[in-house]
């Protein structure tokens, strides 16, 4: 009884074993697979718009919307056109026109003897004003007489201010059929004396304020045509609101497969991937043209709300319109880098931008030290010199080779030690930038230009995302990269393989 029992026993030890085995290569062969999914997602994930749709199918819906906006966006901008008004008036209060107002701003009491080198000062502030009507004849008499009569006494006097209001109509629009604006112009002309250095400072302030005109009759279509403007800068809303959903979409999307990645190699591999593996997941293209529709769409409304003489703001709107323009054309530049001879500034520009910013951030330590030190002691010898953003000017144009030779000739020789220190400054400033931080910045741009075009002859170093990748064969038209609901790939396809 005891070799049956040890025969059952045997028999049951070999299938144990064999269940073991079969468990054993089971797991493999599954963690295989699931290697393989992770490679063709990540492979997929990294594809060009062309080999995606040979992949899957899937329409290049981003890069056509790109496309159209640039048309649209750029359409909308040209519409903003400058303004130019030929036909002023004072404004109307009732049956009278509004008067111009002159005022003066002194001190309130002083008497300044500089011979003797005293004074007498009330700093109290005091404000007189008088008006001039528009239609009032400008009569010369005594000074009795005289209603314009204006004592100005220099040693008191701060400032003149002169302000009167113009109406205008903007008549350009209706060539372009759209209704006229009217607008408000509060001219103000400042005689400024605050600093009693023997020089008044004249600035003119306009401001302007747009209002629908009261009474106005125009014959045509230009309310329909207003009404298609409209529509318009509605259907650009509409198509930047896609391409922000699409983008943000896709954005989401690379950080949760950046999550899953990490994961897996963390469990598989018993390895962290590294942040610059990481950050290849975040495209910044994506968040760039995120910023373009959010600025287009704000733009646009404001479009909408200034064609409808709700707003002015013209200067915000061509701000936010011009930018999102700017931005959607560079994003046009994402696709170019598909292809390797349009690539090259695109990496040479990834490559270079960080240690482009480290070195910048160490040249602008020299360069505000230089502005500081020509503020504080050419300043008041030297008028490019008078405020830092001068100074800031000044300097940068003298890295760029712009008027040195007006910038030493205007350094007044009042002070001998003053103006040998302004040669020292200028001279240290303009070989130390030009012929040495300059010099470094270009060479910096160059290496990394070189570097990059021996990469596309010799390949890239390969990181371990990228390795990790290469070890999947399949191409995009072999059909394992397809799922279910993929739809099927349509031979009318723009894109080639």
């Amino acid at each position: 009884m005891a070799n049956p029992e040890v025969v059952v026993s045997s028999c049951n030890f070999h299938e144990e074993e064999n269940r073991c085995r079969f468990k054993q290569r089971t797991s493999v062969s599954e963690e295989l697979l699931l290697e393989d999914q992770m490679r063709r997602k990540l492979k997929f994930f990294f594809m060009n718009p062309c080999e995606k749709f040979w992949a899957r199918g899937r329409k290049p819906w981003k890069l056509a919307i790109q496309i159209l906006k640039i048309i649209m966006v750029t359409i909308q901008y040209l519409q903003l056109r400058n303004i130019s008004v030929g036909n002023h008036a004072y404004e109307n209060k009732g049956t009278e026109q509004s008067a111009m107002a002159i005022c003066q701003h002194f001190y309130k009491q002083g008497t300044i003897c500089p011979g003797n080198d005293t004074f007498d000062i009330d700093p109290e502030i005091e404000t007189e004003c008088f008006f001039v009507e528009p239609d009032e004849p400008f009569h010369i008499g005594t000074l009795e007489e005289n209603k314009l009569n204006l004592t100005l006494d220099f040693h008191r006097l701060l400032t003149v201010d002169i302000q009167f209001k113009l109406k205008a109509i903007n008549l350009q629009t209706v060539r372009h059929h759209e209704l006229p604006d009217c607008y408000d112009f509060t001219l103000t002309i400042i005689f400024d004396n605050k600093a009693h250095s023997g020089r008044i400072k004249i600035r003119l302030d306009n401001d302007i304020a747009i209002r629908e005109c009261k009474d106005w009759h125009v014959s045509g279509s230009i309310q329909k045509n207003t009404h298609y403007m409209m529509i318009f800068d509605a259907f650009v809303i509409l198509t930047c609101l896609t391409s922000l959903i699409l983008c943000v979409r896709s954005v989401i999307r690379g950080l949760q497969l950046q999550q899953e990645f990490v994961n897996f190699f963390l469990l598989h591999y018993k390895q962290e991937v590294s942040v610059s593996d990481q950050m290849e997941f975040v495209n910044g293209w994506y968040i760039m043209i995120i910023i373009s529709d959010i600025l287009t769409i704000i733009g646009s409304i404001l479009k909408m709300e200034i064609q409808a003489k709700s707003l002015t703001s013209y200067d915000v709107c061509s701000i936010l319109l011009g930018t999102s323009t700017m931005l959607v054309w560079l994003g046009v530049i994402r696709y170019l880098g598909f292809f390797q001879k349009y690539n090259l500034l695109i990496l040479t520009l990834q490559a270079a931008l960080p240690n482009v910013i480290r070195f910048c951030c160490c040249a602008a330590m020299i360069y505000l030290g230089y502005c500081f030190c020509g503020w504080i002691v050419l300043g008041p010898y030297h008028d490019k010199f008078r405020s830092l953003n001068m100074v800031s000017e000044c300097l940068f144009s003298l890295i760029n080779g712009d008027d040195m030779f007006a910038t030493f000739a205007k350094m007044q020789q009042k002070s001998y030690l003053v103006w040998l220190f302004s040669r020292i400054y200028l001279y240290t400033f303009i070989s130390l930038f030009i012929y040495m931080i300059l010099s470094l910045f270009i060479a910096l741009i160059t290496d990394t230009y070189e570097t990059i075009k021996h990469y596309q002859e010799n390949g890239f170093p390969e990181t371990e995302l990228r390795t990790f990748i290469s070890e999947c064969k399949d191409l995009p038209n072999s059909g394992k990269y397809r799922l279910d609901d993929d739809p099927p790939v349509s031979l009318f396809c723009c894109c080639k393989k």
